[in-house]
């Protein structure tokens, strides 16, 4: 590739010094082609990675067991073949996949459930998927380093797995103070 690159660039150096009438001679043309060809080939490089970088997101969809799975920009949505596109549950999945960055996963069994996966990347932004699907701090879960909480959002059932908000969480006065974590009784 280099030395094809290198010739290609010696060509080229030499019709421009054609063009402009300058007075390089063939050696000045074949150094020149020699120190640039790395500096070039670093720029095509750049290019090409500046291009696949802009390229489409890879999307796939797949339907196993009557569940139709769609995976895009690192999102997967799962949607029982049975359940209308444009049911309560599915219309929110779609709604929090595509304006919230922070889903990472959307189930619809049915036209009024919708389990949903998140990875808040803040308190701030837990606590504003606490007040979204009107979760009860109480009613939290944890285990491991994720939180589970059932909400209720326009009639639709959400039952949400917040991905390592227990890590998040470990500074529990914080989490108290934004609600986050319901008020304990000290020990007496």
């Amino acid at each position: 590739m280099s030395r094809d690159l290198q010739h290609r660039l010696h060509s080229r150096l030499e019709l421009a010094a054609q063009m402009l009438d300058l007075p390089l001679t063939a050696q000045h043309l074949e150094d020149l082609a020699v120190e640039l060809t790395p500096a070039v080939k670093a720029l095509l490089a750049e290019q090409a990675d500046a291009q696949a970088a802009a390229a489409p997101v890879s999307y796939a969809v797949v339907e196993t067991d009557g569940v139709r799975t769609t995976t895009y920009a690192q999102c997967t949505s799962r949607i029982d073949v049975t359940v209308a596109e444009d049911s309560p549950a599915a219309l929110l999945a779609a709604a929090f996949r595509t304006r919230q960055p922070d889903v990472v996963a959307t189930d619809v069994p049915s036209a009024t459930y919708l389990g949903l996966t998140v990875r808040p990347q803040s308190l701030h932004a837990w606590a504003w998927w606490v007040e979204r699907l009107r979760l009860d701090p109480v009613a939290l879960t944890r285990q491991d380093s994720s939180v589970y909480g059932v909400g209720n959002v326009d009639g639709v059932v959400v039952h949400v797995r917040g991905d390592g908000v227990s890590d998040l969480m470990a500074d529990e006065s914080a989490a108290r103070l934004m609600g986050l974590l319901a008020e304990t009784e000290p020990a007496s």
